[in-house]
């Protein structure tokens, strides 16, 4: 760019004139660009934070009998070392970032490099992510969170552009993630089929498009279009990250056997060539197979039919057969591949299934629920033939996640940071402010609030705390938010409290409060805090733990995001019971209670029967070195020993697990973990004398 040309740019921004598309080329593109990708808010620089992750449970269902190496696995046959797989709840964005730029970026490495991405990113700006949930004996549909929506629908918000920039920052991410004999398979629709591709181009390199693969499923029901032709396909585009690639040819039945003429490889005219008999006759054989195409021909009935197998009545899911092709083709048994936008977790089961390692995440905590399920179905199965699988983590960004956002809110104020994540709260809670004590922060209605610390969980010490304070200034009512809190808080000790004279309710902080259009709409969700009671019984060295109640205090605003199918009919919610309020054809209003017995709200639950067995350790970079440093975070990982839950085919709930037989005697700490049928966590540790 000239020097003239330069300041003819400088007098235009000078007088505060909008730059034409080929002022914006010559600033950005460069001379040596013969295209460039360009859109509104489009940024060179990529997300480059590196925070770490939590193991909050670890999932390994127990063999029958050790094998291999003692080294590998423990007395019950549980892998203690080796690369173990990882089921990330998370914005993608973070994860990624983490991933490539923090401590498991090592063991990604050693486990041989990240050799396939399979990504099915939203790409439909009217799509409804709701999904079916039991309740009862009656099916609900669950909308997507607040989080969710305002993630995937409200991209589009600004148009391609928004969509654009969500997608760029990710899928350069992925790139430098990727190994360099690595693929990634990004699925999409006619929407943006084109801008993806182009920007495909942009990141991995137009040379290094490998296929654009037509996806036909012509099982799939349309119905009547009149205006077009019915869409019966999706997209997927494959890249490769150089020459060097993995690439297994794949074969499919034919309907039916066919004749055709025999070729061969012609060495002298290096092309394909006609076999023929001494006579010169064409030879002709019987075929019963073909290598595939770029046309798949693959029918969706597998997961939209609720009699299938492979049905789980998650509104994205995909047929195994679909990535089993993707995941054959490009990777080798034991190689490492992903998936950043998971979902039901197809991709995760099909490369358990296959041999692979994985790596999957997700923002949906209901897409983590059921990927969860999902896989311990898969090691089930696996398990029960006498075949190899491999233990698998659910990993978060936890407390780190919330300080990097308040740190970029306050620009890493310290003082800014504390008083902006109370009044974020305060305003995602709907509530007032108020001065002159540290521990109300604000006022709801009749009642005050108090906020937990950003990365600690809120302890009975604390709650004593502020019943002495509440006593002394004769306040009834106060409202606790947390992330987190003790697990020793119980039912019996908060209506001890409120005996006393303080009503004292518990509310989880949701994580939508940073997203700031949640706030600004004010569709954050605060859930009351549920309890769970369990019965150890110990004979000898066996313990038997049963679930014996779950209580909720669930109001009316938990549950706006949740829709009857049936009918035109109401679901209410009503301290912990959810109705369901119809019309008979008399005009009579009928209330027909939905959740009759306690375990109605349970949707899956586990025990470790050894927590606090196995510390939970973080590895950070020291800021001064720069060296890989491990910490203790004062948690321990839950190790789900046994587990029961409801799925399509089998909506029946064990209540009581089968008797765990202790190697040696003495005390031992239990945890119960619940999840209900919101997807909301509740915990609780007892001890156990085994003599």
């Amino acid at each position: 760019m000239t020097q003239h040309r330069k300041d003819e740019i400088i007098a235009q921004i000078k007088r505060g004139e909008k730059l034409d598309k080929s002022t914006i080329y010559d600033l950005f593109g460069g001379d040596e660009e013969d295209v460039f990708l360009f859109w509104n808010g489009r940024k060179e620089e990529v997300t480059n934070v590196a925070l770490p992750f939590h193991s909050i449970e670890q999932i390994d269902e127990p063999r029958n009998e050790v094998s291999g190496s003692e080294s590998l696995f423990d007395l019950r046959g549980r892998q203690l070392k080796g690369w173990t797989n990882k089921l990330i709840w998370g914005d993608n964005k973070l994860v990624l970032s983490s991933l490539l730029n923090g401590a498991i970026r090592k063991e990604i490495e050693e486990a041989g490099g990240l050799k396939l991405i399979y990504i099915d990113p939203p790409f439909a700006v009217g799509a409804d992510f709701g999904f079916d949930i039991t309740i009862g004996h009656e099916t609900a549909t669950k909308k997507q969170s607040i989080i969710e929506e305002i993630a995937y629908r409200d991209t589009w918000g600004k148009g391609s552009s928004s969509y654009l920039s969500m997608m760029y920052d990710r899928l350069r991410l992925m790139y430098s993630l990727l190994s360099k004999d690595g693929s990634i398979y990004l699925h999409c629709d006619w929407k943006k089929n084109g801008l993806l591709k182009i920007m495909l181009d942009d990141i991995c390199g137009s040379n290094n498009l490998r296929n654009e693969i037509i996806w036909y499923y012509p099982d799939y029901l349309q119905g009547n279009v009149t205006k077009g032709f019915p869409r019966k396909n999706d997209v997927i585009l494959w890249y490769s990250k150089s020459d060097n690639f993995t690439f297994e040819r794949i074969s499919e039945k034919l309907s039916k056997p066919v004749m055709r003429n025999k070729v061969f490889w012609n060495k002298e005219t290096q092309k394909m060539d006609i076999v023929r008999d001494e006579n010169g006759k064409i030879v002709y054989e019987e075929y019963s197979e073909r290598y595939c195409d770029t046309v798949w021909h693959i029918g969706q009935t597998s997961v939209t039919r609720p009699h299938s197998n492979e049905f789980i009545g998650y509104p994205t899911q995909k047929p195994e057969a679909l990535l089993e092709r993707i995941i054959k083709a490009s990777s080798n048994e034991g190689d490492l591949v992903a998936d950043f936008f998971c979902g039901s977790g197809t991709t995760a089961a099909v490369a358990e299934k296959l041999g692979r390692k994985w790596i999957v995440c997700d923002l949906g905590r209901f897409a983590i629920h059921t990927t969860r399920k999902r896989l311990i179905g898969v090691q089930r199965e696996r398990c029960k033939e006498g075949r190899d699988y491999r233990a698998f983590e659910v990993l978060n960004l936890g407390k780190y996640e919330r300080q990097f956002f308040m740190d970029d809110l306050a620009n890493g104020k310290l003082k800014a940071k504390e008083e902006q994540y109370i009044e974020l709260i305060l305003e995602a809670y709907k509530a007032q402010r108020s001065v002159g004590n540290p521990l109300l922060h604000g006022t709801k209605a009749n009642r005050f609030v108090h906020i937990g610390p950003l990365d600690m969980p809120v302890t009975q010490t604390r709650l004593e705390e502020l019943f002495e304070e509440c006593r002394r200034l004769m306040v009834t009512g106060v409202d606790v938010l947390a992330f987190e809190f003790e697990m020793g808080l119980t039912p019996q000790y908060i209506q001890k409290l409120r005996q006393q004279g303080v009503d004292i309710r518990l509310k989880y902080i949701p994580t939508d409060v940073f997203d700031k259009r949640a706030v600004e709409k004010k569709q954050a969700r605060f859930y009351d805090v549920a309890y769970l009671n369990a019965d150890c019984k110990v004979k000898g060295r066996e313990l038997t733990v049963s679930l014996i109640d779950f209580v909720t205090s669930y109001t009316q605003d938990d549950i706006e995001n949740i829709e009857l199918r049936a009918g035109n009919s109401k679901v209410m919610i009503d301290n912990g019971m959810i109705i369901k309020r119809e019309v008979t054809k008399d005009g009579i209003t009928k209330n027909t209670p939905l959740t009759e017995h306690w375990h109605d709200w349970v949707d899956y639950w586990a025990i470790d029967y050894n927590f606090e067995n196995r510390k939970e350790i973080i590895r950070l970079a020291n800021e001064q070195t720069g060296i890989i440093e491990e910490q203790w975070t004062g948690n321990y990982i839950f190790e789900n020993e046994w587990q029961s839950f409801r799925t399509k085919r089998t909506p029946t709930l064990e209540l009581s697990a089968p008797p765990h037989r202790y190697e040696k005697t003495g005390r031992y700490k239990v945890m119960v973990k619940v999840i209900d049928i919101l997807g909301i966590d509740t915990s609780k540790v007892m001890e156990v004398v085994v003599q």
